[in-house]
């Protein structure tokens, strides 16, 4: 337990240099799905867990009142998941899915702890195919998944538990700064906007 502990401690202190990228993800993302953009968001295991957790709270709210933003899960659409897998293989679950959904200005965010999960890898090559942004959220760099996308947060940490708990801290970062930038009146609905 205390090593865990100190761990965790250890990756929050080393985390705290990628707080101004996360925050910009957040403003960048209330300004795009504010004018019609989605986010997709794929990983496997803990990682789908918290790509669900990020698309819940866009879809729904972290904090405060905003207007609702569209947001999907790639893992969460069983008979979808089931029937690709099946026809397709598991490396292309994610990116048939993100060639179904995804459009230019869309975002795709990445999670893996290895950095190296073929099924999200050939997602974010999809998206880049179709002009989709990419970012990712990892373990250390270098990995394959850091690399293929347009932007990364790498979570310098020795174990896979450590990396999903800052992976947790970082989707809230996220929210957070999207969350305040929605609530900004540049960023909310032209009409809320002229009737306040």
């Amino acid at each position: 337990m205390e090593n865990h502990l100190h761990d965790l401690a250890q990756a929050l202190v080393d985390f705290r240099a990628d707080a101004a990228v996360l925050d910009r993800w957040g403003r960048d993302l209330a300004g795009l799905l504010d004018a019609g953009g989605r986010l997709l968001a794929c990983g496997n295991g803990g990682s789908a867990a918290q790509a669900q957790h990020l698309t819940a709270e866009l879809v729904g709210r972290y904090d405060g009142e905003r207007q609702p933003f569209p947001a999907v899960s790639l893992h969460c659409d069983t008979s979808a998941v089931t029937a690709i897998v099946n026809d397709y293989g598991a490396d292309e679950l994610f990116a048939r899915q993100v060639r179904a959904h995804g459009r230019p200005g869309d975002v795709l965010v990445c999670l893996s702890t290895s950095g190296s999960s073929g099924n999200v890898l050939a997602a974010a090559r999809a998206a880049a195919d179709l002009g989709v942004r990419t970012w990712a959220l990892t373990g250390p760099e270098p990995n394959p998944l850091a690399a293929a996308c347009d932007e990364a947060v790498a979570v310098e940490a020795p174990s896979t538990a450590t990396v999903q708990e800052i992976h947790l801290v970082a989707v809230h970062m996220i929210c957070e700064s999207l969350d305040a930038a929605a609530r900004t009146p540049a960023a909310r609905p032209v009409d809320e906007a002229v009737a306040s």
